[in-house]
């Protein structure tokens, strides 16, 4: 069996087709795989890393921008895609899959468009709740379309073709032990609860920038829970100045973790009574997976609002609370995060509704769906 993965730009986009390709090689360690991205992206380091082969295209995506520029750089595009369709054509017919699947941003177009031109079975898996332009105009043309929340599938033109399969993640985040977590960060003699904040791997300033002073609030409290937060490479280089002025001594509070960057995430959200961050698929569904009760603050600086979008389907189940950045302050974040962790059963309820939402086989599922188009292609 041959299967090309196209992916790209975004771990949200890239770690779900990594799963994927995890799961089908455990179960057929025959099977050949071949990534295909886009140049100058996150995929160059984490492809490889993950035992990849990997192929990548001189490709950009679409301008928002109405503007000369913005017109300028959407021909730019265009040109770019032709051409990166025409070079997977070539890839395929030289790798001669079985099956192709794209894990959603436009570096998945070209590869999706030159297999469904050839008659190779198709689909793309949608993160968001709501379907970005690429899956929008992909979803006439691919075979499935494979969704993550059951909420995204009215979104679509033809029903027949969606599958709901949730969103694969890593298997740490589903077989997590909150004991065994804390005890392994050397928190497991530490009574008070744990909060944990993260906003990327950039991190954002406006984020940092009042967690700085949620760090001055808990300071003046007593600190009554211990907080781990990552800064992202940005935030690293001013917010400890920042926290500084805020009279917050960040070697002498030890209850306060700051880092750069939190790599061992599945062991730090199981640790976690609350977990704070952005609403990227990728994290909601981390969250979801984990039971992690959550409070989400969108960026209101992605395409299409997705993140909003995908913080309302948690938090209108009850798993997590939603503020908008514009509404979020020091003391708003220090009043959410207490009135969480004072109410066992709220906290409780949130990670059982949490855990309701995620399909925790979801890597499974849509393995199954290309083995299934792939023995179609076969006969």
């Amino acid at each position: 069996m041959k299967v090309i993965f196209t992916c790209g730009g975004t771990g949200g986009h890239i770690n779900p087709a990594i799963a994927v390709a995890n799961i089908m090689r455990e179960r057929h360690p025959d099977c050949e795989i071949l990534f295909i991205g886009a140049k100058g992206h996150m995929e160059e380091q984490l492809v490889p890393k993950a035992g990849y082969e990997l192929k990548c295209l001189n490709i950009s995506g679409l301008s928002r921008e109405k503007s000369f520029e913005g017109i300028r750089e959407n021909l730019k595009t265009l040109s770019l895609t032709r051409k990166a369709v025409k070079v997977c054509k070539k890839i395929i017919r030289e790798f001669a899959p079985d099956v192709i699947v794209g894990t959603g941003g436009y570096a998945c177009f070209p590869a999706l468009m030159a297999g469904s031109k050839m008659g190779i079975p198709t689909c793309v898996h949608e993160s968001n709740a709501m379907p970005g332009l690429t899956t929008r105009i992909l979803a006439d043309r691919v075979d499935r379309v494979l969704v993550a929340f059951e909420e995204s599938a009215k979104h679509y033109k033809h029903p027949e073709r969606i599958e709901v399969v949730g969103m694969p993640v890593r298997k740490e985040f589903i077989f997590n032990n909150k004991a065994e977590a804390k005890k392994e960060l050397g928190l497991d003699n530490d009574p008070r609860p744990l909060v944990v904040s993260a906003f990327g791997s950039l991190g954002a300033d406006v984020m940092n920038e009042a967690v700085a002073g949620l760090f001055k609030l808990e300071q003046d409290a007593g600190f009554p829970f211990r907080h781990i937060h990552a800064t992202g490479k940005i935030g690293w280089e001013w917010m400890p100045e920042k926290v500084a002025s805020y009279g917050v001594n960040l070697k002498k509070a030890e209850a306060v973790d700051m880092r750069e960057y939190i790599y061992n995430m599945p062991t730090v959200m199981a640790a976690a009574d609350v977990f704070i961050s952005r609403a990227g698929a990728s994290s909601c569904n981390e969250i979801g997976a984990s039971g992690t009760p959550a409070i989400l603050i969108p960026s209101p600086n992605v395409t299409d609002n997705h993140q909003e979008k995908n913080a309302r389907v948690l938090s209108d189940q009850g798993g997590a609370t939603l503020i908008l950045e514009k509404d979020c302050t020091a003391q708003k974040l220090y009043e959410q995060i207490n009135a969480i962790l004072g109410d066992s059963a709220k906290m409780e309820s949130m990670s059982t509704a949490l855990r309701k939402l995620v399909i925790l086989d979801s890597a499974d599922r849509i393995c199954d769906i290309l083995e299934q188009m792939a023995a179609k292609r076969q006969k």
